[in-house]
């Protein structure tokens, strides 16, 4: 808000004051907070209704009059309680709850091969005949081999054929927050409304639930309102139920109810096939022997394979080379694939701190400096590409949260596709961690 529109509210508080007993001054008034101007009226925060209900009686026209001498024209007041603010935000926060289907992620672009066929299959059966097919569907497997992907296309499917239904996509992560934030608010109510009012629940990476006793109560009481009154239910993990850690035995057995279908790596033909769409897709000039190399190559997962591609594409760029073997083989080595379970956390944050020369301790305060931060957000995104942790437990390492460690990833991500420098710092860290 305006400094100068903050001044002229302190203004008018001064008038109050002289005005007023100090008592009911201090009481009334000392803690109101403008909040926004709207039209002809003045929005004004107070702690709570009993004192709003109080002074619309008693100082009304007092404070009328302070504001519009202040502000040099009428305005009428209207008052909102801190509660009824926080209500409010926690009903927006609940708006927002469900996240927007990707676009991109159909079934069309949707490549099918052996390690996928059978959980894309059981995705398109429950899309054509919702809560009918199999449900609860439980789609596992490893990290970027297109869980996430199968979902936003079975929700976009449903949503094609059923317009009417409400569909609702959300993570186990968002899922736990917006709880925690309707016990701070005391609007459980409303959040358990928004959820059992969907047609159709899509929950991402349920694994997070597990050891979150709040969490799994609420979520055990929505999958059993939900399955009762004939509603479908799509969850993915990376691991199947009988080995998420920590969960409730009555949850595990309830996802196991209906159909479990697993992703596996892609095969090399699926792999090609991928990278062949998406050369395809982003206009990538490039031909057909570079991309079976990267293929033969990159067999980890799809987030690395097209990731690969995207390097490579954006190291000719920079360079104004063409796409050949021989450069393909060169930033093959920049993403050189090791056994992720030999790499630690530890070995990449001390390599980090060597190359960037910057203490360990440094590293992993809360300082958000240049020289501290850009170091920091190298080590994150080398402990995702490098490591089978998941943005949690790499969280955790760094005393960071889930969408800090996605925002460090992405911040990495876009300096590699337009610096060279950071592509051989990044490079060069690698193969140190890598022991070459």
């Amino acid at each position: 808000m305006d400094p100068s529109i903050i001044a002229r509210w302190e203004e008018a508080k001064k008038m109050l004051k002289e005005a007023m007993p100090a008592p009911s001054y201090d009481a009334y008034i000392l803690n109101m907070n403008l909040l926004d101007i709207d039209g002809d009226s003045v929005i004004l925060e107070s702690p709570n209704n009993f004192n709003i209900n109080i002074v619309k009686v008693r100082y009304l026209t007092l404070i009328e009059n302070a504001v519009s001498t202040a502000f040099m024209r009428r305005y009428s007041v209207v008052f909102k309680s801190r509660e009824e603010i926080a209500f409010q935000k926690a009903n927006r926060s609940l708006e927002s709850l469900s996240c927007a289907l990707d676009p991109r992620y159909t079934f069309d672009s949707f490549i099918v091969g052996a390690s996928n066929r059978f959980a894309h299959a059981a995705c398109v059966a429950v899309a054509e005949v919702p809560a009918e097919a199999y449900n609860p569907l439980f789609i596992y497997g490893g990290v970027g081999l297109g869980k996430t992907h199968l979902m936003h296309a079975t929700g976009h499917f449903i949503l094609q054929q059923n317009p009417g239904m409400k569909l609702l996509y959300i993570t186990s992560e968002t899922f736990t927050n917006e709880l925690i934030n309707a016990i701070r608010m005391n609007t459980n109510q409303q959040l358990r409304d928004k959820l059992r009012s969907a047609d159709v629940l899509l929950i991402d990476d349920i694994q997070f639930i597990a050891g979150k006793d709040s969490t799994q109560e609420e979520f055990f009481h929505t999958f059993n309102h939900l399955r009762d009154n004939g509603k479908q239910i799509i969850i993915s993990s990376d691991r199947p139920p009988k080995d998420i850690p920590t969960l409730e035995e009555r949850l595990r057995s309830r996802f196991e109810w209906g159909l479990i279908a697993d992703i596996q790596k892609p095969d090399y033909e699926t792999r090609l096939a991928i990278l062949s769409r998406k050369a395809e897709n982003d206009h990538i000039d490039v031909d057909n022997d570079v991309l079976q190399l990267i293929a033969k190559h990159v067999d980890s997962n799809i987030r690395e394979l097209e990731g690969s591609l995207n390097r490579l594409s954006a190291r000719a760029q920079l360079t104004h080379e063409r796409i050949t073997i021989d450069l393909a083989r060169e930033a093959l080595d920049l993403i050189h694939h090791v056994d992720p379970r030999s790499i630690t956390p530890e070995r990449i944050i001390s390599v980090v701190c060597e190359y960037m020369n910057i203490p360990r301790e440094k590293l992993l305060t809360k300082k958000r400096t240049q020289d501290i931060a850009i170091p920091r957000q190298y080590a994150i995104y080398l402990c995702r590409e490098m490591t089978n942790l998941s943005t949690t437990r790499i969280g955790a390492e760094f005393g960071r949260d889930h969408s800090t460690v996605m925002h460090a990833c992405d911040k990495v991500s876009e300096m590699l596709e337009t610096s060279v420098d950071t592509q051989r710092l990044i490079a060069a860290m690698k193969q140190k961690i890598e022991g070459r």
